[in-house]
């Protein structure tokens, strides 16, 4: 009977090659993985889900995938691959797709959406012609948009960067004056943006179809936005390239580099834009488009209204809110997205757990006593102060000190040397926050200096360096940032792995800029997950809101003293998403927000202690957010997995059951040393410790079910000689003193004591063969299971 493999090796290949699909530049991608499997939390640590896997893509050239083939054994129909090669097809944004059990093949077109039989594969010319047409592309466009991408050894775009990148250069090709790509943080919008300028440069394309490269304007709100693409993805336009900056107009280069402030009319100056004619540009890319570029009362939008005749492509991370909706207004509705759902559950994105930890200020609110005065000898006046009030109204210097003794112990109990940042409210709550933290950590800060750094915009050039030794995953120090608004986005900070809110965060725009401070993935460093630490119930409010795409793996809640101890446990409700004011912005730097009229207070005095500290966690199957205790969620998923005790003993006492069932419950990261000791049964037998919370069945420790079947099963061990009797002895008792019942062959024998019996050969001979030892061995393993 033919495999999957044999209808592949004997059928597909032979039919695609006679289709000239392996004839240059067209391709076939065979067993192609697209993603890199969903990271799963696993215990302590975490592991990755299957990746997803592609029979075959077909290539017009490299850079342009046209159909997908989904193969299945000869003795299944090809309609059993359908649906599958849909699903595949859908993912990567193609219009055909076809299913094949080797003599019989499916097509599906997604232009007619029509499903037939066919009997051979179409060419590529022919896919091509069909694609084009029902594209409504013209010849001139297709052969534009098939122009190859820039491509870097070892290096190569994700499936849903070729679908923008293809999609944007097809929407400028044919006509469309605006487009918007939505892409969530850390799914690489720069190297997206990059791509389209590249093909569409080398293509020979310009908006007015003059002879010449086309004139680009790359546009953000801050330097660090334009800096740090023009120095690096974009640097191999060499001499092309030109930043606008001190009111210098140079029209001889073709890619520029802005921001709006640079641009925009002030009290000083009608605006620089009107230096170019209005024509200049013939593309017009708005990176962080959401961030009020295209409000009508705008300066930006004055500037994208002006270069109108440019076709323009808006970038950002945050899907439709009311906050950005003039964003989608003037855009439109993004032609491709991308969220930071779907990149988790890819595995392109971390998954993180979210900490709230609550002071009793938070929680029950502060009232100065009769008579307090601040620092500065000024009576505070007499009210109820909560948290949005806090660093705001009044500075409760007790509060920060009890942050910082909650984080750095949290820090002691995890990794001291963990990359983190700490967004607080505000120039001067940073830095009072950064000398808590630092005295706090006074052991590292002797021998590191710079272990705690404040960046704001304040900070300037000395600032930014600390960022950048923060952003080199190589660097050690500094460890923690403390800053407000300054790192909210645009900042890559590929090994962060704690996000921590000392502020309050009204806009989900916003939250979800911040998180994307952690989101991206770096194997090689360990960084496959992150925490949100969460002081003022942001995240616990936000992550509540029905639009937020992207849940948490883990939420959690703690209460804690002064101290830093936890106190206590408590799930709290969360409360509607607020508005907070847009941010302001100066000099590419987002500024802190106007000073207003309502005098801020600083108390020195009382004392405070955390209160609470909640877990949330995402289930591992991505879809719900949930608060629940690990055993009770275990005992959960063993139900769904084995429906009853007598069943699921059937399947522990199988080997290869017992192996298939402990693997779906790490996918679902049920891990047996975390469960022992949440359960507070470290000597629990996993296979009891199930049962007991799944069925709530008697709990027997390892070392019972090792003496029982000492006892009541002499005969087993009688029938060998002394030595194999001992080995198995041995065996036994290394189940009873460390909980592994999952004897390996041969590996289980190269480790002490059974290893003293000589070489692996020696030890096969006291049982009378390879065979005999395997039986043995297996035969010990179902006898502790038998009752």
């Amino acid at each position: 009977m033919l495999s999957e493999a044999d209808t592949c090796r004997k059928h597909v290949v032979p039919l695609l090659q006679a289709a000239g699909w392996d004839n240059e530049p067209h391709s076939i991608a065979e067993q192609r993985t697209i993603t890199d499997g969903r990271i799963v939390p696993v215990g302590k640590g975490f592991v990755r889900k299957p990746s997803k896997r592609v029979d075959y893509i077909l290539r017009r050239t490299r850079d342009f995938a046209l159909a997908v083939v989904e193969a299945k054994p000869i003795w299944k129909r090809a309609g059993d691959g359908l649906a599958q090669a849909k699903e595949y097809a859908e993912m990567l944004g193609l219009h055909f797709a076809y299913a094949t059990n080797g003599p019989e093949i499916i097509e599906f077109d997604y232009f007619t959406g029509q499903e037939r039989i066919v009997t051979t594969y179409p060419t590529s010319s022919e896919l091509w012609q069909r694609w084009c047409a029902g594209r409504k592309l013209s010849d001139d466009a297709a052969r534009r948009l098939l122009t190859p991408m820039h491509h870097l050894t070892g290096r190569s775009e994700r499936y849903y960067q070729e679908i923008a990148i293809n999609r944007a250069v097809e929407g400028i090709l044919t006509g469309r004056p605006r487009q918007l790509l939505t892409m969530a943080t850390g799914t690489g919008k720069t190297a997206v943006a990059f791509q389209v300028c590249w093909k569409l440069w080398n293509s020979g394309w310009n908006a007015t179809g003059r002879h010449g490269k086309p004139k680009i304007l790359f546009l953000a709100d801050r330097n660090i936005l334009v800096d740090d693409p023009m120095g690096k993805d974009f640097a191999v336009f060499g001499l092309a390239r030109w930043k606008i900056e001190n009111a210098i107009v140079n029209m001889g280069r073709e890619m520029y580099f802005a921001i709006y402030q640079s641009l925009a009319k002030d009290e000083r100056r009608p605006g620089l834009y009107k230096e170019f004619p209005r024509d200049f540009f013939d593309l017009i890319i708005v990176d962080e488009c959401h961030r009020g570029s295209a409000r009508d009362d705008s300066n930006w939008r004055e500037i994208l209204t002006y270069f109108e005749p440019a076709y323009q492509l808006g970038m950002t991370a945050t899907p439709l809110r009311e906050e950005n909706r003039d964003t989608y207004l003037y855009f439109g509705n993004p032609i491709y997205t991308y969220s930071l759902r779907q990149g988790i559950d890819d595995g392109f994105l971390a998954p993180y757990r979210v900490h709230r930890i609550i002071s009793e200020w938070d929680a029950a609110g502060w009232r100065p006593s009769q008579h307090d005065l601040d620092r500065y000898g000024r009576p505070i006046p007499d009210e109820e102060y909560q948290t949005n009030d806090f660093e705001r109204r009044v500075a409760l210097l007790a509060r920060t000190e009890a942050i910082a003794r909650h984080l750095t112990d949290f820090l002691k109990k995890t990794d001291r040397f963990a990359k983190t940042v700490v967004f607080c409210v505000d120039q001067e709550h940073a830095d009072e926050m950064r000398r808590a933290l630092n005295n706090l950590n006074s052991d590292l800060a002797q021998q590191y200096p710079n272990y705690v750094c404040r960046v704001t915009s304040a900070d300037g050039d000395i600032g930014r360096g600390h960022l950048g030794h923060f952003q080199d995953v190589e660097g050690t120090t500094p460890v923690i940032l403390t800053t407000s608004q300054m790192l909210t986005t645009g900042v890559d900070m590929p090994t962060c792995k704690n996000v921590v809110l000392a502020r309050v965060i009204g806009s989900m725009t916003e939250f979800k800029q911040i998180i994307g401070r952690g989101t991206r993935v770096r194997d090689e460093y360990g960084k496959l997950w992150f925490n949100i630490l969460d002081y003022t119930g942001s995240a616990t409010r936000l992550f509540a809101d029905p639009t937020f795409d992207g849940d948490p793996a883990r939420l959690t809640q703690e209460e804690i003293d002064a101290a830093g101890e936890t106190k206590a446990i408590d799930v709290i409700t969360p409360e509607p998403p607020e508005t907070t004011d847009v941010d302001i912005h100066e000099g590419g730097l987002i500024s802190e927000p106007p000073s207003v009229e309502r005098k801020k207070y600083y108390f020195d005095g009382g004392q405070v202690e955390i209160s609470t500290h909640l877990v949330y966690e995402l289930d591992p199957d991505g879809k719900q957010l949930r608060c629940i205790r690990y055993t009770d969620y275990a005992a959960e998923k063993v139900r769904t997995l084995v429906p009853t005790a007598p069943d699921l003993r059937a399947r522990w006492t199988d080997p290869e059951q017992r192996s298939e069932l402990i693997s779906k419950l790490a996918e679902r990261g049920i891990n047996f040393e975390q469960l022992a000791e949440q359960a507070q049964q470290p000597e629990a037998d996993p296979f009891d410790l199930l049962c007991h919370l799944a069925f709530n069945a008697p709990l027997r420790t390892r070392r019972e079910r090792a003496q029982r079947l000492r006892q009541d099963r002499k005969d087993f061990f009688d029938q060998y000689g002394p030595e194999a009797r001992q080995i198995l002895d041995e065996l036994l008792e290394k189940y009873a003193e460390h909980g592994d019942a999952q004897f390996v062959l041969p590996d289980i024998l190269k480790v002490p004591p059974i290893s003293s019996h000589g070489q692996v050969g020696d030890i096969v001979k006291a049982f009378g063969g390879a065979d005999k030892l395997r039986g043995a061995v297996h035969q010990l393993q179902a006898l502790l299971y038998a009752a």
